[in-house]
């Protein structure tokens, strides 16, 4: 099964949130990359069938984002994930099976598999307010999961979760690829380094790069510059390169930065990284619809 954007576009007032964007993705895992204000969370909700496109089109296996059999076929986990805080996760489990038209019987089935596939099984009676955040974002994973979806969209699932619960999340989502279609979108590189088949990198509404995590650091491979600088030569510099990251070592400034010519004798070039790439993109501050 395939999702297929064409041309897909969308605009609040005089901003342009999504840009004529074209793309197609298979089973696996995307993860959708980009700065607070790239368009993401716009994207997403137009996939979700939550906003419309004002023009393209999106189709699931042939189905239009707006049908019947398009939204049977999806879960999603939206950056501001809504729960009922007196309700118990099995309860909350079985209200959206309800509304989602799941037969009583296999929803009290479904409900117990999904609590013990993101590890809530021995949370199953408690208060959703009494949940941490990364538990919290667990039982969202299993609500999105109620239908068995051939397309998973998870919004910044990891914000705000510690680096524990991060890693365990991620865990949890790599288990999830298979014989369907993930989409995660974050702004944390980590979160789809190690676990993404394919990474869409995106800024001011449109997508720049598409493909495995290693084939798109070669858009920078041999530009990344590693060296030593008095605050003199940084401050000469940042008038050519993008500086990745630096950090004051005795009586100078170590740099890590990305230019098309070396910086200085003695610089080393060193291999290029998914966050290397992703701070070339966006270390411009960037605002506006997310």
């Amino acid at each position: 099964m395939e999702l297929q954007l064409d041309r897909v576009s969308k605009r609040f007032q005089t901003k342009i949130a999504v840009d004529r964007v074209s793309l197609s993705m298979g089973e696996g895992l995307y993860g959708l990359l980009g700065a607070n204000g790239a368009g993401k969370t716009t994207l997403m909700r137009m996939m979700a069938g939550i906003l419309k496109p004002d023009a393209g089109e999106i189709r699931l296996g042939g189905r239009e984002v707006s049908s019947k059999a398009y939204r049977e076929l999806l879960g999603y986990l939206p950056q501001e994930f809504g729960y009922y805080p007196s309700f118990t996760a099995k309860d909350f489990l079985l209200y959206l099976a309800a509304l989602k038209g799941v037969p009583k019987a296999k929803a009290r089935e479904k409900a117990g598999e999904l609590l013990e596939l993101v590890n809530l099984t021995e949370y199953a009676g408690k208060k959703i307010k009494t949940f941490s955040g990364g538990m919290k974002q667990r039982l969202g994973i299993a609500q999105a999961l109620l239908n068995h979806p051939k397309l998973l969209i998870l919004d910044e699932p990891t914000a705000g979760l510690d680096p524990k619960e991060r890693v365990k999340f991620r865990n949890l989502i790599s288990s999830l690829k298979k014989d369907r279609i993930v989409l995660l979108s974050t702004h944390i590189v980590s979160d789809i380094e190690y676990i993404a088949d394919e990474v869409l990198i995106m800024k001011n509404g449109a997508i720049l790069h598409q493909g495995e995590p290693k084939r798109i650091r070669e858009v920078i491979e041999g530009k990344v510059w590693e060296c030593f600088l008095t605050r003199e030569e940084l401050f000469s510099m940042e008038q050519e390169f993008a500086i990745l990251n630096l950090r004051e070592e005795g009586s100078g400034i170590f740099v890590r930065a990305v230019g098309e010519r070396c910086p200085k004798e003695g610089a080393r070039v060193v291999p290029a990284t998914l966050e290397d790439l992703y701070l070339y993109y966006f270390n411009e501050q960037q605002g506006g619809m997310g």
